[in-house]
């Protein structure tokens, strides 16, 4: 079993994959998948045009299939857990960011935070 972060990164490339591919979650993945992993996956999968629609709506400028696949993964998975309340908000965000900075560019960070930051802030008015 993972640590939370290491699943978190896994349901990441889980949907990265799929997003990129069409094909079934965890279908290209190479290796044992984390079941907590998989679950967050398939039920972002299953998620996916609704969180979509609400990343578009918080985003001045960009509409989710705009994005690339790193930053809209990061934000369906944190988008998830923030509706979920399975970790702390800000643990959401500040792993979504992570992720984008890691795996994109500085850039795609700032548009994650500005995107997570706008609906956190939203949801608590």
């Amino acid at each position: 079993m993972l640590s939370r972060r290491q699943a978190r990164r896994q349901a990441l490339f889980l949907l990265y994959q799929w997003d990129l591919s069409g094909q079934p979650i965890g279908s290209q993945y190479a290796g044992e998948i984390d079941p907590w992993a998989r679950g967050v996956a398939e039920q972002v999968a299953e998620r996916a045009p609704e969180l979509d629609t609400r990343i578009t709506a918080a985003s001045e400028s960009w509409t989710a299939d705009r994005l690339g696949t790193v930053e809209r993964s990061a934000l369906r998975v944190a988008l998830h857990e923030l509706r979920t309340g399975d970790v702390p908000a800000e643990v959401a965000i500040n792993e979504a960011v992570a992720f984008a900075k890691r795996y994109a560019s500085d850039d795609a960070a700032r548009l994650v935070n500005g995107i997570l930051g706008r609906i956190q802030r939203e949801e608590a008015a």
